[in-house]
């Protein structure tokens, strides 16, 4: 069954400068040098882009790709100079002031880099104070961000206030109050950036362990693509205002759509990108237990190569579907060669 679109633009411009507008209407589809001739900054180019319900959707590029610039059209934070963008098929840029806010308040959550805590506040009062401004009544309300405090892993800091917990339950706190809402929609602006790499690494873990109970549909920018790779279904990855490549990570590796592409992820060890699934032999029913198909090599590679035989791997379903053995992982890790 074919998932839900839940979100997705078309043909989406961000042009900044006094003659943008009509630059559009003269030449609907400008190229590059026709954006700077005209004196105007292209931050984001003709993007298209569909995101299924239930997934996590990562954008990525260096600094000045666009990105940023991309997420804020999504949620409408910025005004596109051109394109439609679609929530659950309504869209977005004909949605009133009015409906708009109703939208955020309880469909969008967003964090991002720069937790904004209210210092004033505990960590409760901070994770209630979307729902103040929905007039929740307080017992509900209080009740509610208990939950959601409880579930990133902060019970026992709720009468705390953001001068007292680290970087890490800062932005956990962030994460809590973006949840309470219930979004069905959730945007992150790179929210692990400012922490330390082990308290990212934790931060990433969390979200995944999020994500495995609340199953949002998630818009993610990042620029580090070990953390793309370890979260994302699928990656855009931006340049110079434009969408280059949307695929899986494994597919931005193996068959990348350009040399940026290529260079943008030469440096990651295929082992962290690739699937059991995408190195298996089909057919090969192997000994022991199965190994899911979706599995990074990474993570089960010293069980394969310590196996005498092929390992099955199986599907979604429970089915077996191949197997594999240290000749494909010793592949992967080496490229080529027999680990026996």
């Amino acid at each position: 069954m074919t998932p839900k679109t839940k979100l997705s633009c078309r043909n989406v411009w961000k042009l900044y400068g006094p003659k943008a507008e009509s630059l559009l209407r003269q030449n609907p589809n400008p190229s590059a040098d026709d954006i700077r001739k005209a004196g105007v900054i292209g931050a984001v180019r003709s993007a298209n882009i569909d995101i299924a319900e239930g997934e996590i959707f990562i954008i990525m590029g260096l600094s000045g790709s666009g990105k940023s610039t991309l997420v804020r059209c999504l949620s409408r934070l910025i005004e596109p100079t051109a394109g439609e963008v679609l929530f659950d098929d309504a869209d977005l840029l004909s949605t009133s002031e009015k409906e708009l806010i109703e939208i955020r308040r309880h469909k969008m959550g967003m964090v991002f880099q720069h937790f904004a805590l209210l210092p004033h506040l505990t960590v409760l009062q901070n994770v209630m104070f979307p729902l103040t401004i929905q007039a929740t009544p307080k017992p509900e309300a209080k009740a509610k961000a208990r939950d959601v405090v409880e579930l990133v892993g902060l019970k026992g800091r709720e009468d705390n206030y953001p001068r007292e917990l680290s970087g890490g339950q800062q932005q956990r706190v962030g994460i809590a109050r973006s949840l309470v809402t219930e979004p069905d929609l959730w945007f992150l602006d790179e929210p692990f950036s400012a922490l330390d790499p082990l308290i990212r690494r934790e931060m990433q873990d969390e979200f995944l362990r999020l994500q495995e109970r609340l199953h949002k549909t998630i818009v993610f920018i990042t620029h580090d693509f070990e953390e793309a790779v370890r979260l994302a279904d699928r990656i855009a990855i931006m340049k110079d205002g434009e969408i280059i490549q949307i695929a899986t990570p494994e597919e931005l590796v193996m068959h990348p759509a350009t040399d940026y592409v290529a260079e943008f992820t030469r440096h990651i060890p295929r082992s962290k990108v690739l699937t059991v699934g995408g190195v298996m032999t089909p057919g090969v029913k192997g000994e022991g237990e199965p190994i899911p198909q979706s599995t990074r090599v990474s993570d089960v590679a010293e069980r394969i190569i310590a196996a005498d035989a092929p390992i099955p791997v199986s599907d979604g379903n429970g089915q077996i579907v191949g197997g594999i053995d240290r000749k494909a992982v010793a592949h992967v890790l080496f490229g080529a060669g027999d680990a026996a």
